[in-house]
């Protein structure tokens, strides 16, 4: 009966299963199935159990909306069916248009767990859909979403999936051991190593994995990773397995950072194998530097190479590694940074030889003050000598020296420097001063010398601060500062004043009122050359005050030869102080002649004041003087007086006066 409900056209299915159900529940399945009666078999099924029979029907009708309904929640046989459907219906068909449908009706369901049994039964049972790529992804995702237990299983076991598209999916979903298995078991071996560095931060296996591979790709990545995490040394030897020296740049910062020196070298040999990139020899010098291979480093700047050993040199020097420096500036011929590297190493005569070959004072001066400090003053003077040819540089040496103590050292320096043929104004000067300040015995021979050469003005101040009288004079002399001249020996005497020198600067002063000071000054130091200065100053001398000083300060007596030289002015103050002094001495001829030779004297005072004189022949003076002024009757009655009759007989006859004559005639007779 089954085969004729099948093949039979001509029948009414719905009556037929209808009246089949009781008989042959299958039987009715046959019939409603052939007319599509869904609804009616699905429930002759569920009343009599028949599940396998509903699961094939379901699995050929291809219904999507009768999958919803018999999948829906509120199905007490669900259960049941599904079962079924998963161990008879889905094995037992070969068209993918079923298994198409069935698996969309499950997923439609959102029945992930049943949809796993599914698929499983589909593609792990070795049926026709086995290698069905799009099954095999599904089954992976459904598991990923469902039941993560399983994910590696299927990895495992299948292989006909789209690998990187479900390793990225298991990433996203945080199944990084997942992705991993894909990735290695399809050979993506970058992309497995990465997921072991950015998802599983696991390095260790990161490592194993690479010395697995032994891909220079795998091995760049685990580098770039390793330099990361600061682990410089096991970086650089993944970079030597990739070969790869793209990363030279991160690589150098961070082996700068952790001083990985050593590891450092082996890269940039390795990459200066692949690239010849002037970073990359520069930095290669700059690590055998800091390893002190210095034998690697000269072999390697001797020879053909783009670095910038300038630029090299310059770092070197600035982390105090002197010996690299000094090969490197040798190498570029920077002898200016040379000599200034050699004198970090102490090797002061290259450092002197260096500066011969820059010639720059700023070169000279740096090697100078470093050969000062450590005292090795030959070579600082022969730097000294380049220098102090600069007259703004000279200062700045002078100090340098000067603060350190070394007074002997500079004055040697510049001494040897007078005889440059570039020696200047400011060289003899300021040795002038250090003489003034250190050998003050050197100073007046170096002035001898060189007066004409020094700043006068700047060393007069200084030979004022040393006290250097003698000196002091010298130059004010020389500057033509007579009057300073003068007042210094005046006010110094025992060490300034020099006689032949004085007389001969005291003519020369400008203000004559320091010829009074230097009266005073003689009167007080040296009375007995009185006479010979004054005669000195006699020209432009006020000879009325000079003499009403020494009355003043009654000292006429010490200054008579100066009267009788300048008696001849015919000064009437000269003329009576000197007629006094010669009475006070009682010289009445020299008196006589005096009177006789310059007249220019008050004749009655003096004529007056002789009259008293207790000796005759002053009184005698008297009456020649009253003669002289015609007052002939007092000179002859002084002539009476003293009994001259000689005297008084010539007076009266001079006088041709008959009044006189008689008188002295009738005294005559008297007497």
């Amino acid at each position: 009966p089954e085969r004729f409900l099948k093949e039979n056209q001509f029948y009414n299915s719905n009556v037929v299963g209808k009246y089949c159900e009781k008989r042959d529940p299958h039987l009715a399945c046959v019939a409603y199935e052939r007319g599509q009666c869904d609804r009616e078999l699905i429930n002759v099924c569920n009343e009599n159990s028949l599940f396998k029979s509903e699961a094939r029907y379901l699995v050929r009708r291809r219904d999507p909306e009768l999958w919803a309904e018999v999948l829906n929640e509120s199905n007490p046989f669900k259960r049941q069916l599904i079962d079924q459907v998963v161990q008879t219906a889905l094995s037992e068909t070969q068209d993918p248009e079923d298994i198409s449908v069935t698996v969309k009706a499950f997923m439609t369901a959102d029945l992930p767990n049943e949809l796993i049994e599914l698929l499983e039964k589909i593609v792990l049972d070795n049926s026709v859909f086995s290698d069905h790529r799009n099954l095999q992804n599904l089954l992976i995702l459904t598991a990923i979403k469902a039941d993560r237990t399983r994910v590696m299983e299927y990895i495992n076991r299948l292989d006909n999936y789209d690998a990187p598209d479900i390793a990225n999916i298991a990433i996203n979903n945080e199944l990084y051991e997942e992705a991993f298995a894909i990735f290695k078991k399809f050979d993506v071996n970058t992309s497995a190593i990465q997921v072991l560095i950015d998802h599983v931060n696991n390095l260790d296996r990161a490592y194993e994995f690479a010395e697995r591979c032994n891909e220079p790709a795998v091995w760049s990545q685990l580098a770039k990773a390793q330099l990361k995490q600061g682990l410089v040394k096991e970086a650089i030897d993944s970079f030597i397995k990739a070969d790869d020296p793209s990363a030279y740049i991160d690589v150098v910062e961070t082996a700068h950072k952790t001083g990985s020196w050593e590891d450092l070298v082996r890269y940039l040999q390795m990459s200066r194998k692949k690239a010849r990139e002037s970073y990359i020899e520069s930095e290669l010098i700059y690590a055998y530097a800091r390893t002190n291979r210095l034998a690697d480093l000269e072999e390697f700047i001797s020879g053909p190479n783009h670095a910038d050993i300038q630029k090299i040199g310059d770092r070197c020097f600035d982390d105090e590694m002197y010996e690299p420096a000094k090969l490197l500036y040798n190498n570029v011929s920077n002898f200016a940074r040379l000599a200034i590297t050699l004198v970090h190493l102490k090797e002061f005569q290259g450092a002197v030889d260096s500066a011969r070959k820059a010639n720059s004072t700023r070169t000279w001066k740096e090697v100078c003050f470093a050969c000062v400090d450590s005292q090795e003053f030959r070579l600082a003077q022969m730097c000294g000598l380049h220098i102090v040819v600069h007259a703004d540089e000279l200062e700045d040496l002078i100090n340098y020296y000067q603060d350190r103590g070394y007074f002997e050292e500079l004055i040697n320096l510049l001494e040897a420097a007078l005889g440059l043929e570039r020696a200047h104004m400011g060289m003899f000067t300021e040795l002038a001063i250090l003489y003034s300040k250190y050998k003050p015995a050197k100073m007046r021979e170096h002035l001898e010398l060189f007066w004409s050469r020094v700043n006068i003005p700047k060393v007069l101040r200084a030979a004022e601060q040393a006290h250097l009288w003698a000196e002091l004079v010298f130059l004010y002399d020389k500057y033509e500062e007579y009057d300073n001249a003068v007042i210094a020996m005046m006010t110094h005497p025992s060490e300034a004043w020099r006689e032949g020198h004085f007389k001969d600067i005291i003519t020369k002063v400008a203000n004559i009122e320091l010829y009074y000071k230097a009266i005073q000054f003689y009167l007080d130091y040296k009375p007995l050359l009185l006479n010979d200065v004054l005669l000195v100053l006699t020209p432009r001398m006020d000879h009325t005050r000079s003499v009403s000083f020494f009355t003043k300060v009654n000292h006429l007596q010490l200054v008579k030869p100066y009267l009788r030289s300048v008696q001849s002015l015919n000064n009437k103050a000269i003329n009576e102080a000197l007629n006094n002094l010669l009475i006070e001495e009682e010289d009445y001829q020299g008196l006589r002649t005096s009177i006789d030779a310059f007249d220019n004297f008050d004749n009655i005072a003096l004529a007056q004041k002789l009259e008293k004189h207790e000796l005759i022949e002053f009184r005698r003076i008297a009456a020649y003087l009253y003669k002289g002024n015609n007052r002939w009757k007092q000179s002859v009655e002084l002539c009476k007086k003293d009994r001259l009759f000689k005297d008084a007989m010539e007076y009266a006859a001079e006088s041709k006066n008959a009044d006189v004559a008689e008188e002295l005639l009738s005294w005559f007779l008297e007497k």
